[in-house]
């Protein structure tokens, strides 16, 4: 297994859980900046390595009317003002390949979206740059497909890439999370990320926006744990019905560490045979 540097923390086995965490959305510097914070001292209070994420556009909008983000250029700004504020690193995602140069002058990780997982030229800009690229699995990709993926990011000379799950899709306005793409992605021997809010998402389930049932982020989180993951990835807010996306899935700032004690539990269990 190839352990991925972030930072001044390593990712894979033998290293502590890695939490992926933030609002979906960049919602100004302030209130952005509150939900780092506080995300931060969960993480530390429960010995987690700490990455924080929101993104700077979120293209991929149910409808044309969506709320997409500060764009490139403010984004940015904000999230080395966040970076900067809160010592930790920062992923976001990218759509184009103009974004990937001025993105990772800020970022650490550079992440691709999962409807964007088969763009070779987009996932290959990002790998040249050097930078940590998080690859999400596609709805529509099988686990074992993504090894294509990895080589993708490999052949730019970058071996710093972690695959990530976010569900598959099952019938209309529905995901569901198969168990057994956790081995056969770690098999790749690059680090595992759950992403356990948007696979509780119901795409387009809203009619103009996407739906979600965050109630069941917590049975998810503790299932994907068990059969083996290096990180969870988790979108979260102060109150979620109030964030200006994805505010059906997004989990509750004061759920947040009662979700991670319990897999921190089951980690401690299943570390031993993680390799």
């Amino acid at each position: 297994m190839n352990n991925v540097k972030v930072g001044n923390f390593e990712v894979g086995p033998g290293n502590p859980l890695l939490l992926i965490a933030g609002p979906c959305v960049l919602e100004g510097y302030e209130r952005s900046l509150m939900i780092g914070k506080r995300v931060k001292e969960i993480a530390q209070r429960l010995g987690m390595s700490y990455v924080f994420k929101a993104s700077f556009d979120k293209a991929n909008r149910s409808s044309y009317k969506g709320f997409r983000g500060p764009g490139l250029k403010e984004g940015l700004e904000i999230l080395k003002k966040i970076k900067e504020e809160l010592n930790v690193p920062i992923l976001s995602d990218v759509h184009t390949e103009e974004q990937v140069k001025p993105a990772a002058e800020v970022l650490d990780i550079i992440q691709i979206p999962a409807f964007l997982c088969r763009q070779t030229d987009l996932i290959y800009a990002a790998a040249k740059t050097g930078k940590v690229v998080n690859v999400k699995k596609g709805q529509f990709m099988a686990p074992k497909d993504m090894k294509n993926v990895v080589d993708k990011v490999k052949s730019a000379g970058n071996d710093k890439v972690m695959l990530t799950e976010r569900g598959a899709s099952f019938g209309y306005n529905n995901l569901v999370v198969d168990m057994r793409t956790f081995p056969i992605m770690r098999s790749f021997g690059q680090p595992v990320i759950f992403d356990a809010t948007h696979s509780v998402q119901l795409p387009g389930g809203g009619g103009t926006c996407s739906s979600g049932n965050r109630e069941y982020v917590e049975y998810l989180t503790r299932a994907a744990v068990g059969a083996g993951v290096d990180g969870l990835f988790m979108e979260v807010h102060d109150n979620p019905p109030e964030g200006l996306s994805d505010s059906a899935n997004m989990v509750y700032l004061d759920k947040l560490e009662g979700i991670l004690s319990d897999a921190l539990r089951i980690h401690e269990i299943v570390r031993p045979h993680l390799g």
